[in-house]
């Protein structure tokens, strides 16, 4: 769970707020390997410079996919981000989750489940964790790691991740009200919401139109 405060600064800003909002119920996974007896730290590569460039490379392959139909349908009332969860079937129910927490809360991009998506969702076991990436081929992933899925609440780490394809940094300073928070306040943090701010931002990012985000960000 990661992204460098750098990478949107002058997009969206930074210092989100601890405005908070009431956890949503933890969503176990229950079919996942079960998690090693030692699992590994996760801190040394999401706040590594691998993996703020990383995570920048992800969501730019993700808008410019995006800003292709953004440009056929330019009166669109908000922004269509597609994905496809094939390649994750483990956590199902956690993608659909984070889909309709985000999409209940923000206004001006809306995530949709479809062939051809924008971006993937991926699973597996990898020692850096979950992340946001990309394939080398311009095309964004996220990746869930079933040992940090088995210390970390589910879905807060899938929502938090998806965070990163609306445009939030992480801010792993902040409590656990806020979600890009991450994992921040450790294991016993089930809030899987946006928080006030949060919401606020990705609506801010996406409310003027794509082409003029992505002047931002370049």
């Amino acid at each position: 769970m990661r992204l460098s405060k750098s990478v949107f600064s002058t997009a969206v800003g930074l210092g989100l707020a601890a405005a908070a909002l009431g956890a949503a119920p933890a969503t176990a996974v229950t079919d996942v390997p079960a998690a090693p007896s030692s699992v590994p730290s996760y801190v040394a590569y999401e706040r590594s410079g691998e993996n703020a460039a990383n995570t920048k490379a992800f969501f730019d392959a993700v808008w410019k996919e995006v800003a292709k139909k953004r440009a056929a349908n330019p009166g669109a009332q908000a922004v269509t981000v597609t994905y496809s969860a094939a390649k994750a079937p483990t956590f199902k129910a956690q993608i659909d989750r984070s889909t309709q927490i985000w999409n209940s809360s923000v206004a001006n991009v809306k995530l949709q489940e479809g062939a051809n998506g924008d971006f993937e969702y991926r699973e597996g076991n990898d020692p850096r964790g979950s992340y946001a990436s990309t394939d080398g081929h311009g095309r964004g992933y996220i990746f869930l790691d079933y040992a940090q899925n088995q210390q970390y609440d589910s879905t807060r780490v899938t929502a938090h991740e998806t965070g990163h394809v609306l445009g939030l940094p992480d801010h792993y300073q902040g409590p656990c009200s806020e979600l890009m928070s991450g994992g921040g306040p450790g294991p016993s943090c089930t809030n899987a919401q946006p928080d006030a701010n949060e919401r606020a931002r990705v609506d801010q990012l996406w409310q003027n139109g794509l082409a003029k985000g992505l002047a931002k960000v370049r």
